[in-house]
């Protein structure tokens, strides 16, 4: 069985890292170095390191165990490539959202395209070095989820981190679709 799933947030959250990080395979990115073109439209602020960003989508492949593969899109995070998420999203099972506490603003499109589009997420804190750490609640707090969305912590550039995520995301994925189904037999 292969499941989709999407990993999402702000530019410079640690999407590509994330993805790469997990995958079993090679991983497929589509980033283009930041250009002078850009310099006025991309906010680095927070993330000033950056050089490059993914303007298409990063692919990548886990198998979790024998039977359950995960397929993982990962979404551009600037606003002017926002017009390939619907595409993206088309199938997902679940997605996650990476947050950067020191950008907490940066993944507030993104939760609320996954609740509008009804399409359940958990909420991944990338913790940058350096970075204020912050309370599980008041991140969830910060971006008024809903509740019983997960926020989890991870590191992005570490497999198991990463793993962990993705588990918790099938899992909570699992829990909706599965009370959206006796919901509507009932």
């Amino acid at each position: 069985m292969a499941l989709k799933i999407l990993v999402a947030g702000g530019f410079g959250a640690g999407k590509t890292t994330l993805v790469g990080a997990v995958s079993d395979i090679r991983p497929l990115r589509t980033e283009e170095p930041l250009s002078e073109a850009g310099r006025g439209v991309d906010d680095t602020e927070g993330v000033a390191r950056k050089t490059a960003s993914t303007v298409a989508m990063d692919f990548g492949r886990i198998t979790l165990h024998a039977g359950l593969s995960l397929y993982l899109f990962g979404t551009p995070g600037q606003d002017r490539f926002w017009f390939l998420w619907d595409e993206l999203s088309e199938g997902a099972l679940a997605a996650v959202v990476l947050a950067d506490t020191r950008r907490l603003e940066d993944c507030f499109a993104a939760v609320d395209y996954f609740e509008r589009r009804r399409i359940p997420f958990v909420v991944a804190v990338n913790r940058f070095p350096g970075a204020r750490s912050h309370a599980v609640h008041d991140v969830s707090r910060a971006l008024d989820l809903d509740l019983g969305t997960p926020v989890v912590l991870c590191d992005a550039r570490d497999r198991d981190s990463g793993k962990d995520v993705l588990i918790r995301t099938v899992e909570y994925a699992g829990r909706v679709h599965t009370a959206r189904l006796l919901d509507s037999v009932s």
